[in-house]
């Protein structure tokens, strides 16, 4: 069908107007005769499962929790059903609208969208309360957005002793808040409870993730370069990328809004003004969906040109998998959102060409999904930039694609300069791999006696890297491998546990303060404790030289670790020991941009690993550039190497699997900012102190302290250091 041109506009702020009015009549009360088995407010039900929660009342707290979770869910799905059964309705009035003009024409449309408003209102009425159909707070959709629900369900859980459910509450939380550390010990004690097994560490909200399971997945097989496959995940994930833009969307349409003055519009005068701002406000909405699809759990940044880029990787997927029919359709349906773009235009010739004599191939069309997706958001955004232009309406533009002609003449200035503002920040992504900001620079001297540089800049292909072997000794390496093997029998770390990263590896860690702990127990020796501890200070000194740092240098994070292969677990082995990453920022290698931001320990500004051990295979680390596939430089491991380099982007690395053998090193972390040194060691220094012992501080000075004093001083240093990460378990 189509619609006058005339009447394009008045036809679209109908639709959105009268479905939005809906809502200011759907909460009125009704008959209370079915009221208990309609759906309640989920907003209510969360305080009242919070207000029980420290009431200590936990089985009603778990209760009334799961029921607001469950709740919410079953709302969205109810507006989804309704959406669905209210399609037809009016479609007499709409099939009109084509053959009437004038007045007419505005009664047939608001016929239209009338009938489609009372529809939906009274297929919601069936199923949601009136109060459970008013909107919710602000504070109740952040809180369900970082899904504090689980947070405190893992602890009601804990106290119910189920703790199978505890740790999948914990698990889900920690998805969308992986800096929260106190969670990440939570989970790791889960993990070694009795009566918890794997099967609980799964995200309950991945239904609302699937596209980023698809995407994944999609990165990993083009690493091993299995194109068929790489094809199918990418087409899924467009296709799930789609469909979970389109479940926003409606949820923004059915969803009720909140009038312009109760979201503290004050300039809203008149019933026309008031419902241009309301139409206006829930087409952003729709257009907003591009973001929050685009945006990961936990994540504060959306992946810039999200379905695109998608798109993008289909098209050269499908072609390598030898469908050059399919990546002639891609291809087309990307160049609906970038139709001048050389690269493209140039990949169509290529396919053309390929294809030969295939003349129908050769005029395959464009996605029908993806024209739909493009045809509708330029239409909502000429509306939008209309009430930017006339109505003083506020809107910020979630794509690059947007062409030039849908923005108004007075606002090409204003809108071009920001287009320019962030392609400068995209391209400056892009260079920062050949510019390392972080104040180091390498090429210092090497302070030890025996110490030399084996590997630098040059030899390792990369900026800010350096090997220097002699660190430590042989008689050196053999104590703290046997201070490794005395705590792991000891039970400390994680217990010989399958590693994070792999399953075909296991994985045990010790601190310098737990190794105190130990030795103070007299389970391990504790000079071997007091080397390890020594040891961070020597690297310190080390590479604070070697990198010429102007400022001071703290240790951030020590942490002894071991990695075994599994025995008979190793055959066709194509993963990797610990995957390509970024110390202090999260690396995405398919748009190869590193966001400094939590999750990633922002505070790290050098990196370093000590090696222990030679006797196993695999294990060795390796640079890439940002694209995570292309290695510049590969360290093999050995008694007393040290492997030093900036923790940001321009540093991309990952270990190989390790096969056979254990491999242990020392790994530490380095920062500029004092506020994030490494609070245990301090204090393990004051347990030292407290037990009469001297240590040696880093300017060389020897301190002696009163076990008095050394108590008195040692929980102010944890008070400081409360609510801040000092540590963390990705490790090198």
């Amino acid at each position: 069908m189509a619609l006058h041109s005339a009447y394009f506009t008045v036809y679209v702020a109908f639709h959105v107007v009268i479905v939005a009015l809906f809502h200011f009549t759907s909460a009125t009360p009704g008959g209370s005769s079915s009221v208990l088995s309609l759906l309640q407010p989920y907003d209510f039900l969360y305080y009242s499962g919070v207000r029980a929660y420290f009431g200590d009342e936990w089985g009603k707290a778990a209760e009334l929790l799961e029921k607001s979770i469950v709740t919410k869910d079953s709302l969205f799905r109810v507006r989804r059903q309704c959406h669905d059964d209210c399609v037809a309705a009016g479609r007499e009035a709409l099939d009109k609208l084509d053959s009437e003009k004038g007045s007419l024409w505005d009664l047939w449309a608001l016929d239209w969208v009338q009938q489609k408003a009372e529809c939906l209102r009274f297929c919601i009425g069936r199923s949601v309360t009136p109060a459970g159909q008013l909107p919710v707070s602000t504070d109740i959709e952040y809180e369900f957005g970082s899904r504090n629900p689980y947070n405190f369900l893992q602890v009601t859980y804990y106290k119910l002793e189920k703790l199978q459910k505890a740790a999948s509450a914990a698990h889900t939380y920690f998805v969308a808040n992986p800096s929260h550390l106190e969670m990440r010990n939570n989970i790791e004690k889960y993990r070694r409870m009795e009566g918890v097994t794997e099967e609980a560490f799964q995200d309950r909200e991945i239904e609302n993730e699937k596209h980023w399971v698809l995407h994944d997945s999609a990165v990993q097989y083009e690493a091993s370069s299995d194109w068929v496959q790489v094809a199918e995940k990418w087409k899924a994930c467009v296709n799930e990328t789609l469909r979970q833009t389109d479940e926003c969307r409606v949820q923004c349409e059915v969803a009720s809004q909140r009038l312009p003055e109760d979201r503290g519009v004050d300039s809203v005068d008149g019933v026309f003004e008031k419902a241009a701002a309301l139409s206006l406000s829930l087409l952003a909405c729709r257009q907003s969906c591009v973001t929050q699809v685009a945006t990961r759990p936990g994540r504060i940044s959306a992946q810039e040109d999200f379905l695109p880029s998608q798109l993008e990787h289909l098209h050269i997927a499908q072609f390598k998998a030898g469908d050059i029919s399919g990546a002639v359709q891609t291809l087309r349906s990307l160049l609906l959102f970038y139709p001048s773009d050389k690269d493209s235009l140039d990949n169509l010739q290529l396919y053309s060409e390929t294809l030969g004599g295939d003349t129908e191939s050769q005029g395959t069309q464009p996605s029908q999904e993806i024209a739909r997706y493009v045809s509708r958001s330029l239409q909502e955004k000429k509306l939008l930039y209309f009430g930017m232009e006339n109505l003083d309406f506020t809107f910020i533009d979630p794509d690059l694609w947007t062409p030039e002609d849908v923005v108004p003449e007075s606002l090409r200035d204003v809108w071009r300069a920001e287009k320019e503002k962030m392609n400068e920040k995209m391209k400056e992504g892009e260079q920062q791999e050949e510019v390392d900001d972080s104040g180091f620079f390498a090429g210092g001297s090497v302070p030890q006696v025996g110490v030399t540089i084996t590997m630098d800049d040059n030899l390792l292909n990369g900026t800010n890297r350096v090997v220097l072997d002699g660190v430590m000794t042989e008689k050196e390496c053999g104590r703290i491998m046997r201070l490794a093997a005395a705590a792991a029998s000891a039970g400390d770390g994680y217990r010989g546990r399958r590693s994070p990263h792999t399953p075909h590896e296991t994985f045990e860690g010790l601190t310098v303060l737990r190794a105190v702990k130990l030795a103070q127990d007299g389970l391990v020796n504790q000079s071997d404790a007091r080397l390890l501890h020594e040891l961070g200070e020597r690297v310190r000194v080390l590479l604070h030289s070697y990198f010429r740092s102007p400022s001071g240098l703290f240790v951030s994070f020590t942490h002894l670790v071991c990695r075994s292969a599994v025995a008979g677990d190793q055959k066709g082995r194509l993963d990797l020991s610990h995957p390509v990453h970024v110390d202090n920022c999260l690396l995405e290698p398919e748009t190869k941009q590193c966001w400094r931001e939590p999750p990633a320990f922002i505070h790290r500004d050098l990196s370093a690993i000590l090696y222990l051990n030679d006797n196993f295979d695999g294990g060795e680390l390796f640079f890439t550039n940002r694209d995570a596939k292309t290695v510049t430089a590969r360290v093999k491991p050995s008694c007393g190497r040290l492997v030093g380099f900036s923790s940001g982007p321009v540093n991309p690395h990952g270990v190989t699997a390790v096969t056979r053998g254990r491999r242990c090193a020392l790994a530490l972390w380095f920062t500029k900012e004092k506020f994030y040194r490494d609070m245990e060691r301090e204090e393990a220094e004051a347990l030292w102190a407290a037990d009469g012992q001297s240590v040696v501080k880093k300017d060389g000075e020897v301190t002696e302290g009163a076990a008095r004093n050394a108590r008195s001083q040692a929980p102010k240093e944890r008070s400081r250091g409360r609510g801040r990460v000092t540590g963390g378990r990705d490790e090198l």
